[in-house]
């Protein structure tokens, strides 16, 4: 058996939480679904439709994960056209194919959102964000990623509207 001094143990253990762990922010991320069962474009079959809406979710809650500590954001979803059109797949217990062709398919999300510091308001404002070109610029997700345009969109809309705010 290798001993190792105690301080070179500790230091490989903090080397590789560090590495392995995002910095995690104090921003509080509170999402809300106003009327999901009235959405254009998410699943109907409600197993379906509650792991997407809990994608979003969790994309949003990282995404607020890069608010300054102290501020915190609120989103409330207000529509959702997600990127491409469902088919009925042809074999029966199938799941829809998302069948995607880059003309009027585009993903969109309407929201309502505030960044707030103490409470108060630092941005606030209602927001349809959409992306046409969706098939046509690099994804930064992979192909095996759930909802992927619409991630990619995401970051873009908060990095240009939220972070920029600072």
């Amino acid at each position: 058996m290798i001993r190792r001094p105690k301080f070179l143990t500790l230091l490989a253990l903090l080397t590789s939480v560090s590495a392995a762990t995002p910095m995690v922010s104090n921003a509080a991320v509170m999402v809300t679904f106003t009327k999901a069962d009235q959405y254009i474009d998410v699943p109907f079959a409600p197993s379906d439709r509650e792991a997407t809406l809990k994608t979003l979710k969790e994309h949003f809650e990282k995404l607020g994960s890069k608010l300054p500590s102290g501020q915190d954001l609120k989103i409330e979803v207000l529509e959702i056209d997600l990127a491409g059109r469902a088919e009925p797949s042809r074999m029966s217990g199938a799941n829809d194919l998302r069948v995607l062709r880059g003309g009027a398919d585009w993903p969109m999300i309407q929201l309502r959102y505030s960044v707030e510091a103490a409470g108060k308001p630092v941005k606030q404002g209602e927001a349809k964000i959409s992306d046409l070109n969706y098939l046509n610029h690099l994804n930064r997700y992979p192909s095996s990623e759930s909802l992927r345009y619409e991630k990619a969109m995401l970051d873009d809309w908060f990095k240009k509207e939220i972070l920029s705010a600072k």
